[in-house]
């Protein structure tokens, strides 16, 4: 059997938690103690993976380090790898998002607050500015939501580089057909009933919370919105709700099966204020059939009462399992798609970003 790693990063550090031969994760000693790692990602395109992490120095300000040993050392750029340039008037906050690109070898995607897109062409060691983004027409309009005005959600065509979304908190989802070039606010159907009676689909200052894609349908896209679950069949051209059978239609994470495109998972939050597990329990709900149905899976988990939230990007489905984890310090993983779970880590910091990938 594979290899696997899980990358776990919190508010006070990261951790490493490795699966040989099918065996249990073992999680490895702290590193980067000191600081918050908001964004991770396991980039396995090249002979060697390479571990890429957004940290984050406190008064020295947010960086991108890079391992080419699954965490044995770490390098950073010799100049900041990413900063804005001094025309625009910004600076850099926090790097919410590494996607490396499916389908160009050396790209990896960095999306950051405040709300901006960074193209890297070394693997993510260096990255620039994405500046038709940042020159939309919209963003003076944009306002933040309660994490900030943060771009969060990077979504890569799997084979046409030229084909690309992003998930803006709170402004909506935007997206491209030329690399980057220009974009285009794609948020049709999707209701903001905190918005006043008549304005309540609006083309853009929508609290998106999450968008996943599988790479075998690349046009059929899943969004947790702030209120609300949905599906889009055309890449965002048009959203159609499928989160009224769920407990609560509210939640952060959304994340799709690696090989099934039409099972997703969500992990529903009792709205708005208290955003606790529904039922003082974690229960992660699956679909099967691109969210016409639910049924909630918590075998392993607590029975209860918990009360910590699971944050935007602390769930993920890889080929190594599907994972999550709490603002209470723990990471939850199953391999037989959420039919049974296990704690592969406690006791940690909350976490803030879970990825996963067979090595």
């Amino acid at each position: 059997m594979s290899d696997a790693v899980v990358a776990i990063g919190t508010r006070k550090g990261l951790f490493l938690a490795r699966s040989t031969g099918g065996g249990p994760f073992r999680v490895q000693p702290i590193q980067f103690s000191t600081v918050a790692i908001p964004s991770v990602a396991i980039d396995t395109r090249g002979a060697t993976p390479r571990l890429l992490a957004g940290i984050e120095y406190g008064h020295f300000g947010p960086s991108v380090m890079y391992s080419d040993d699954l965490g044995e050392t770490w390098q950073e750029a010799e100049q900041p790898p990413i900063a804005f340039p001094e025309k625009t008037g910004a600076t850099l906050t926090r790097v919410w998002q590494l996607a490396p690109s499916p389908s160009e070898p050396d790209v990896v995607w960095a999306g950051v607050e405040p709300a901006a897109l960074f193209r890297s062409e070394d693997r993510g060691v260096t990255y620039r500015l994405v500046e038709g983004l940042w020159e939309h027409p919209h963003r003076e309009h944009w306002q933040p939501g309660g994490g900030g005005l943060c771009l969060h959600t990077i979504v890569n065509h799997p084979t046409d580089p030229e084909i690309m979304a992003v998930a803006v908190s709170a402004a909506g989802f935007y997206r491209s057909t030329d690399g980057g070039l220009s974009w285009e606010a794609a948020n049709k159907n999707i209701r903001a009933p905190f918005m006043p009676e008549g304005q309540q689909y609006p083309e853009y200052g929508q609290c998106v919370h999450k968008v996943s894609m599988h790479p075998s349908r690349p046009e059929r896209l899943y969004l947790q919105h702030h209120f609300g679950v949905y599906r889009s069949d055309d890449f965002g051209g048009s959203w159609h709700d499928i989160g009224s059978p769920l407990p609560s239609d509210f939640g952060f994470p959304i994340a799709v099966h690696p090989s099934r495109p039409d099972t997703v998972y969500v992990l529903p939050l009792t709205a708005d204020i208290d955003r606790t597990p529904v039922g003082h329990r974690y229960q992660v709900h699956r679909s099967d059939d691109a969210g016409k149905t639910w049924q909630a899976l918590s075998k392993g988990l607590p029975e209860g009462p918990v009360h910590a939230t699971v944050l935007r990007d602390a769930m993920t489905a890889s080929e190594a399992g599907v994972f999550f984890g709490t603002r209470g310090g723990e990471v939850y993983g199953s391999r037989d798609d959420g039919e049974t779970w296990a704690a592969i880590a406690t006791h940690l910091p909350d976490v803030l970003t879970v990825r996963a990938a067979v090595l």
